[in-house]
């Protein structure tokens, strides 16, 4: 038996196995538990065989270990997957159509990620998840108050100087239950604000460490946040053939629906890793609030282009440059040149 390719279905408990030769003649189907399945596989497919899953999730976790092993791993987008899976759905049909798509040669594969990159994505993750509970309180708290003829100014910074204000005036209104439950929602908002600093600071001491981080520090519009996530989405550059498939990975080109050598594109595709794409979105806002007061390569790209074009469709052609311009830095190690970056 030469084993040369397995397709496998990961789950919680209960995993499936396909593997074939390079005829593409089936050798081996079969159900195995967690805790077996790497023995069994290590059992009957030789070192240096090509296992294959789907980017989902434990996978990276799993491609390590098999790594360590001595397999070369593919990850295949359960998207990828999809058109290759035959008749009605179940585990095992499943286990074949990875294995039927990770052998296909214009297949795009996830790179592995190392347990660097997912201690920074997870993160970015906690932290995401905690500013989204933040603007939630906040908004709680606007409309609570406002049931006792109070407004809430905007933004989050002047909603905390308002808050202790409204605790301690005694003419505004607010009985003495709701002063207990409004310093209670204060009091909240303040914890979620000390949880988000200290993965600020967590984030910013990754950033110190990460040469990649570091360089990609130079780009206009990328601080800490974006120079860390982008690290993280990145690796080593070398899962992208070119700074757009990099750029089209995250959402940024256009869509299209071309028919009959008539090309039509539409808005961007906004597929992907949205949060690595509002940072880069929100980076590029904060340049071309200031590229009018600049006159390097760069800002007067931005500026003619702005002039001519919608300001959204300005901030988004700068977020796309500067996610090709990232992997370009990373992928050949370079330092930045912003007069290329204007090009």
């Amino acid at each position: 038996m030469n084993i040369t390719r397995v397709g496998v279905d990961i789950a919680k408990s209960v995993f499936h196995v396909h593997g074939v030769d390079r005829h593409d003649q089936v050798h081996w189907q079969g159900k195995y538990s967690r805790e077996t399945w790497l023995e069994a596989l290590s059992k009957r497919v030789p070192t240096g065989a090509e296992i294959g899953m789907e980017a989902c999730a434990s996978s990276h976790h799993w491609a390590r270990e098999l790594q360590q092993r001595g397999y070369r791993v593919k990850l295949v987008a359960a998207q990828f997957v999809k058109p290759y899976v035959k008749s009605n759905k179940n585990d095992r049909v499943d286990a074949e159509a990875i294995c039927e798509a990770m052998s296909r040669p214009s297949m795009r594969f996830v790179a592995v990620k190392t347990a660097t990159q997912q201690d920074i994505q997870a993160a970015h993750r906690i932290r995401e998840e905690l500013v989204g509970q933040r603007t939630a309180k906040a908004n709680q708290i606007r409309g609570l108050i406002g049931e006792y003829g109070l407004v809430a100014p905007t933004g989050v910074q002047r909603l905390r100087c308002a808050l202790p204000r409204w605790l301690e005036d005694a003419e505004n209104g607010l009985s003495d239950a709701f002063r207990a439950l409004l310093a209670g929602l204060a009091e909240d908002l303040r914890y979620l604000d000390e949880r988000i600093a200290i993965l600020d600071e967590r984030i910013a001491r990754s950033v110190k460490d990460d040469p990649v981080a570091q360089r990609l520090l130079a780009l206009r519009g990328i601080g800490p946040l974006t120079a860390s996530a982008l690290s993280g989405a990145l690796g080593d550059g070398r899962a992208f053939r070119r700074g757009r498939d990099f750029a089209a990975s995250l959402g940024l080109t256009p869509r299209q629906h071309s028919t009959g050598g008539r090309d039509r594109l539409l808005g961007i595709s906004k597929r992907g890793d949205s949060y690595v794409r509002k940072l880069l979105v929100h980076g590029a806002r904060a340049v071309l609030r200031h590229a009018a007061a600049k006159n390097d390569a760069l800002s007067q790209w931005l500026n003619a282009l702005a002039a001519r074009k919608h300001i959204n469709v300005a901030i988004v052609a700068l977020a796309n440059k500067t996610a090709r311009v990232a992997w370009a830095v990373t992928r050949h190690e370079t330092i930045y040149d912003p007069v290329l970056a204007a090009g």
